[in-house]
């Protein structure tokens, strides 16, 4: 009987399915657990991180189920978005056709698996039935004001032809097209008011134990709540304020000139009819071409222009300078900065380069400041000079006297400010869901009534080669009549950011046919929130950010009980795998090397670093051929046993190989010694044992112990496989080629060998179901309680003892483990080796510690 691995995967996947084991109800008869890996964008393929992070899930899912839990683990697909608009155009077919063809390739592919889905809750995001509540939410978030439209500089990117939302921006590059630079662009976008929540959300951070530390820290920086004060400037020679947000109050009286951001409303306007007006538009729009995390970075030079303008320093009265400068950020603050250059390195280099004054305001403890002498800002704490009343004061204890004394003198005030701004949601692209507003010249901006919804996005427009969304550019989309004076309107073109559809379709899994609204108020209770989630660390500010904001609005507008969505979160690593590298050719494939020299010019072939598995660089491992040489359950425990989940895995083609050996062990277990096994019980543990089989038993029970705690604490599969290696090890060892048990040898090998098959059920379930069904069970093991271990099991019949004379070790012995203190000390005083060393000396004392050594002191 030799272990087929394709054959038998197929039928138990068939007959998973045809009995429907894992199709799910509310139950309350059982505990609930949801279970949920982040969805997938329907690229046509599943990849290495695919299977890595939906076998994590399976193995949680199934061990769930085991342990007796309600277990609910969908599957959809995150349909919609740039990738698949781009693809369709390079391919010259329709986005939609390309996306549910793409679908059907990867549901195969994730059913070859033996992945436990509920296949019946499964739905696209770019279905209208899903988007139709998507549009509805998005009119109770506009009813509540969180949903708003303004005119602003947003984030531009020429590749996708596409509005980025800020945190779609890496290091000033397009997070898709990361060889291209963010540009900023003046347009009208429709924004969600995440601001709101931010306090909220920073809050909670501190209440989701069950999450990662790392990912919580880069939400809060995210957030970034910091403390400081609005501090007004007024224009000099006019009635007009330009208000600065300061984290450094206490520095007030030393700033002598106000920078502006180069997009900051109020600029065009206090510019108007200046001489200085030209060459500020030009630095402006020169600028505004340049992202802002270039502009604010270290090694770009500190620009800026005179705006020809003054203001007065509140603080001191005096004229200062209005200039304009790229490293001002308008997102941050209020868009204008008081600039102090005795005390902030980047106002000192700017005012050098312009030659603009400086005056120390914190002297430091060690040395006295001269504006002449100075080389660089100091920005370290010191006591206050040059800012009466306050001189002598240390200056960060007098941040809130400072702000109170403004505040007395109606200059200012002190207040909270928060990083993060308002989620940009318009995409200027065709595939994404439509926003469902209708502008009327005599009405204005008009929502789409309910009942109209869904706003159907048309699948019958042709692609634009350049990328541009044809929706503006489609009279029998854009041109409707307006719901309110019966006259002609438009529709609006924008469609909405895809991280919309990934904020909730969480919550729809639960009730994914239900059509009297967004969600099933008894379902998604039950449900609500996912018990664990499972995804990538590079989601831990775009997609589980959003969806902590999505949430809570969700339940403010009555439709959730639930104000946090993932209860516990595992970030699994990336898998990564080394590259082969041509000096001519570049990054090759495995069968572009042979002998290793390039097949394209003889070239040597050097192997280059391990990482993240892509395209790109040509060291992808396909799946499906892993899947058709070793099967499923082989590429299922590789996954597993190569790393800890939170770790990045390292590809390894003999970590496969011995994969596969190992369930060919398995397998020869079972199947060699089949009839031997079918004649035994497993032992229950009712009666005793002889030492070597009692030895076998109580390893039994330490697997079943150690593997329970890996999974259900720690999520560490790979030193639960290794547990269960070493039982499979112990079992053979006893089983030392016989042909023939006894009762008491076969009693007890059975309950090995089937421990072994359930323990291993999670992580390589068809093996199993079959190795189950040849030791004559009839039950799927999806329906087998999770085994529980025997603390008597447990106990250890005999102990060893290291014994000492004076501190050094002399000897070892074996005690039966029900001895007390004396006995061992009797027993030790007997041994042979100590007897020699203590002979014709006087003992002086014997510590006996914890049972498991003995000292004499002579």
């Amino acid at each position: 009987m030799k272990y087929n691995p394709q054959e038998l995967e197929k039928r138990w996947q068939a007959y998973w399915e045809n009995e429907g084991l894992f199709k799910v109800k509310e139950g309350p008869e059982k505990e609930k657990y949801y279970l949920l890996e982040m969805f997938p964008y329907p690229s046509g393929r599943i990849h290495m991180g695919h299977v890595r992070n939906y076998t994590i899930g399976d193995v949680v899912a199934r061990y769930k189920r085991m342990k007796g839990k309600n277990v609910l683990h969908p599957m959809g697909w995150d349909a919609f978005g740039l990738p698949a608009e781009n693809a369709a155009i390079e391919n010259k077919t329709h986005p939609a056709e390309w996306t549910y063809e793409n679908i059907e390739n990867m549901r195969t592919q994730l059913k070859r698996m033996g992945f436990s889905y509920d296949w019946d809750r499964e739905f696209a995001t770019c279905d209208p039935e899903y988007y139709r509540w998507e549009q509805l939410i998005f009119l109770k978030m506009y009813e509540r004001g969180l949903a708003y439209k303004k005119r602003t500089y947003v984030n531009w990117c020429d590749s996708c032809q596409t509005v980025l939302a800020k945190e779609q921006v890496e290091n000033g590059r397009c997070w898709r097209h990361t060889d291209q630079e963010v540009a900023l662009k003046e347009m009208d976008s429709w924004f969600f008011k995440i601001t709101e929540y931010a306090d909220e959300i920073l809050d909670y951070c501190d209440k989701l134990p069950g999450w990662p530390d790392r990912v919580l820290t880069m939400q809060k920086n995210w957030i970034g709540k910091s403390y400081g004060a609005i501090i007004r400037f007024p224009m000099e020679g006019s009635d007009e304020v330009i208000e600065v947000y300061t984290t450094r109050q206490d520095t007030v009286f030393g700033a002598t000139f106000l920078c502006f951001a180069p997009e900051h409303p109020m600029l065009r306007e206090i510019i108007k009819g200046r001489p200085e007006e030209k060459e500020v538009l030009d630095f402006i729009e020169r600028t505004l071409k340049v992202d802002s995390y270039i502009r604010t970075a270290d090694f770009t030079i500190k620009e800026g222009v005179f705006a020809g303008r003054y203001c007065i320093n509140p603080a001191t009265g005096e004229k200062i300078p209005i200039y304009v400068a790229n490293f001002v950020l308008f997102d941050y603050g209020t868009g204008a900065i008081m600039a102090v250059p005795t005390h902030d390195q980047r106002d000192f280099e700017f005012a050098k380069k312009y030659n603009l004054p400086l005056r120390v305001v914190i002297q430091p403890p060690d040395r006295e400041l001269s504006e002449e002498t100075m080389t660089e800002a100091y920005e370290g704490e010191g006591v206050l000079v040059n800012s009466p009343p306050f001189n002598g004061q240390a200056n960060l204890k007098a941040l809130d006297s400072i702000a109170e004394y403004l505040e007395s003198k109606g200059m200012g005030y002190k207040t909270e400010n928060f990083k993060i701004r308002d989620w940009n949601i318009s995409r200027q692209r065709y595939w994404g869901a439509p926003i469902p507003v209708i502008y009327c010249e005599e009405c204005g901006t008009v929502p789409v009534p309910e009942g109209d919804l869904p706003v159907i996005l048309p699948l019958d427009l042709e692609m634009r080669e350049n990328g541009g969304s044809p929706l503006p550019h489609e009279p029998s989309f854009y041109k409707t009549t307006c719901p309110r004076c019966k006259g002609e309107a438009r529709r609006e073109t924008d469609t909405m950011d895809t991280f919309v559809e990934s904020s909730w379709y969480f919550d729809r899994y639960t009730c994914p046919d239900y059509d009297g609204g967004p969600l099933d108020p008894s379902r998604v209770d039950y449900w609500m929130p996912v018990d664990q989630y499972i995804g990538g660390i590079e989601h831990a500010i775009l997609h589980l950010l959003y969806s902590r904001f999505y949430t809570r609005v969700l339940q403010d507008l009555g439709y959730l009980k639930v104000r946090e969505p993932f209860t516990n979160l595992l970030t699994q690593g990336m898998v990564c795998k080394e590259t082969q590298e041509c000096p001519n050719h570049g990054y090759l494939l495995p069968d572009e090397v042979r002998d290793n020299k390039c097949v394209h010019c003889q070239g040597e072939v050097t192997i280059g670093n391990t990482v993240k598995m892509s395209k790109s660089k040509k060291n992808v491992v396909d799946p499906e051929d892993l899947i058709n040489q070793y099967g499923a359950d082989t590429v299922r425990m590789f996954c597993l046993f190569a790393s800890p989940p939170e770790r990045d895995l390292e590809w390894s083609d003999k970590g496969v190989e011995g994969s596969f050996r190992f369930l060919n062990r398995v397998w020869r277990l079972v199947a060699e010694n089949i009839e031997e096994l079918k004649r035994f019980a497993p032992h229950g543990g009712n009666r005793p044992l002889a030492p070597p089989l009692r030895d076998l038993y109580r390893k039994i029970h330490e697997t079943i112990k150690k593997v329970t705690n890996d999974i259900e604490d720690r999520f560490h599969f790979n030193t639960a496989i290794s547990a269960v290696m070493e039982l499979v090890n112990d079992i053979n060892r006893t089983i030392n080629g016989k042909k023939s048990w006894s009762e008491e040898e076969g009693s007890v090998i059975r309950a090995a060998v089937e421990t072994t098959v359930v323990l291993l059920a999670p992580v390589v379930p068809h093996i199993t179901e079959e190795l189950w069904r040849m030791l004559d069970h009839e039950e799927s093991l999806l329906t087998v309680p999770w085994p529980a271990y025997d603390p008597e099991a447990l106990e250890v019949d005999r102990r060893l003892v290291v014994l000492q004379v004076n501190g050094k070790v002399r000897s070892r012995m074996e005690v039966p483990a029900t001895l007390n203190d004396r006995e061992i000390e009797e027993e030790a005083l007997k041994d042979d080796r100590i007897q020699r060393y203590v002979q014709g000396k006087a003992i002086k004392k014997v510590i006996v510690v914890q049972k498991k050594l003995v000292n004499v002191v002579v």
